[in-house]
């Protein structure tokens, strides 16, 4: 039988089509270490640089000053909902493609099949130490949690953040609906359960992802190892509750208690990076995997844009964006290219010295030479966008066609008879009184359409709730 690491060799030799951008080889260079931080349901005018801040309840002058020593991105677009932002990250591919499009709600086999290699399997493979401390949202058995997916050690929980609530709802019970618990693993070991993840747990929750991350970078310092240090918050995600060390802080509730919580972590683990003597050559990031919050009380702002996560509207999809390398990313730069998930593993890859896989469809392209100033452009003219099983609508350029309409997250998704079209510069708000006469547009939108339905005659989709072991057909 063909070990796993035998297929990982075999998926990551050679180079990757990556459109129309240059394929991504290895380059021998001094390793960067790596450190993402992603908030949950962040929405993009949460931050003060972003147009929030004290707008919001509380300063963030922690990441307000990354984004003043690196890169602010303000045309960022993750997928309409956690997982399949989570998976187009580490994977570099539509969701849709690998079977993780939408939450999963139990009963199927979720997340990611082994097939599936990530970032933090491609970054091994190049000398990196890896970890995930935070949620995970990509599979909840043996087999599909991190450490089966490329990262050395993780801690955190496998589902999501409103699972919190089950403990304290009237008539739930352990033997019906058992409860979410908090996990760790290692590589090689079976992943353990620490405790239940309640309403107490949630407010320490993001203090210990960020302890964790600093522990992690220290060691991997003292070990002269370069490092992936993957911090997925759990802040906004509803119940949007803060620690107990910032809980009536600002004056002005729980949410803006968090967000100056959130502003304090961030702190601590840039704090940290500095401490260490890795500044000058650490990759920091700190994103939202998708548009705000949409449950009351504890729903959140998208700033200028329509909507909320779950949708195509570019709130839904639109989210801040941070990167800073200090003498490689210029500071004090403000980009709208368009960029997307998927093309954070092809451009972390080429700047890292790893390979991405050769063998499938990989939908991301390298912005390095965005990132690092070399260019002003993106790599790609436009992003499909998917709510679901569904191609609801496509970016292309400063354009946007709907195919559907779905106002909420709780809202049927309508097939339009004739799509919405938007100029996103003259109609940033998508009101569908001012669409645009732009119809041409049309026709460069459905060339993207028609790559993406082209490779899935020799890549077909990956159904969700796949099994291991998964093998594509021929």
């Amino acid at each position: 039988m063909t070990s796993r690491r035998s297929l990982l060799q075999a998926a990551l030799a050679g180079t990757a089509l990556l459109g129309d951008a240059t394929p991504v080889r290895a380059q021998p260079a001094r390793r960067p270490n790596i450190l993402f931080m992603l908030a949950d349901n962040l929405g993009y005018g949460e931050l003060g640089v972003y147009g929030g801040g004290r707008t919001r309840g509380a300063a963030t002058p922690r990441i307000d000053r990354l984004a003043a020593e690196g890169l602010r991105l303000t045309n960022m677009n993750m997928e309409a909902q956690c997982t399949p932002s989570r998976s187009a990250i580490l994977t570099g591919r539509y969701a849709i493609r690998s079977g993780t499009h939408s939450v999963p709600f139990g009963g199927v086999a979720d997340g990611l099949t082994q097939w599936e290699v990530t970032l933090a399997e491609s970054l091994g493979a190049a000398g990196y130490a890896s970890a995930l401390f935070g949620k995970w949202h990509l599979g909840s058995e043996e087999g599909r949690f991190p450490t089966n997916q490329g990262f050395d050690e993780w801690y955190g929980i496998p589902r999501t953040t409103d699972e919190a609530m089950w403990p304290g709802m009237p008539g739930w019970s352990a033997a019906v609906m058992p409860p979410e618990q908090i996990l760790e693993g290692r590589k090689g070991e079976r992943t353990r359960p620490v405790r239940v993840y309640d309403l107490e747990q949630r407010r320490l929750m993001d203090a210990e992802i960020a302890r964790r991350t600093v522990a992690f970078m220290e060691a991997q310092a003292h070990a002269g190892k370069p490092f992936f240090a993957y911090a997925t918050l759990t802040q906004p995600h509803l119940p949007t509750l803060p620690h107990p060390e910032f809980a009536g802080r600002t004056g002005n509730g729980d949410w803006a208690d968090m967000l100056a919580e959130m502003d304090a972590n961030v702190g601590r683990m840039l704090d940290a990076v500095d401490r260490l003597g890795l500044r000058e050559n650490t990759i920091v990031l700190f994103a939202s995997d998708n548009g705000p919050e949409f449950v009351k009380p504890w729903d959140g702002w998208a700033g200028p844009w329509r909507g909320q996560y779950f949708t195509a509207w570019e709130g839904g999809i639109r989210v801040p964006c941070i990167v800073r390398w200090p003498e490689r990313v210029p500071a004090g730069r403000v980009s709208d290219a368009i960029v997307h998930a998927v093309d954070l593993f092809p451009t972390l890859a080429k700047l890292a010295g790893a390979s991405v896989p050769g063998d499938r469809p990989i939908d991301g392209v390298d912005q390095s030479p965005l990132l690092l100033g070399q260019a002003e452009a993106s790599a790609r003219e436009g992003i499909l966008v998917f709510c679901a099983e569904r191609l609801q609508a496509v970016k292309w350029r400063n354009y946007k066609v709907h195919f559907y309409r779905q106002d909420t997250m709780v809202s049927p998704a309508v097939k339009l008879g004739i799509p919405l079209l938007f100029n996103l510069y003259q109609n940033p708000r998508e009101d569908e009184d001012k669409p645009s006469l732009d119809s041409w547009v049309v026709g460069p939108v459905l060339k993207l359409v028609a790559a993406f339905e082209a490779s899935l005659k020799a890549h077909p989709l990956i159904p969700m709730g796949t099994p291991d072991p998964y093998k594509p057909p021929r």
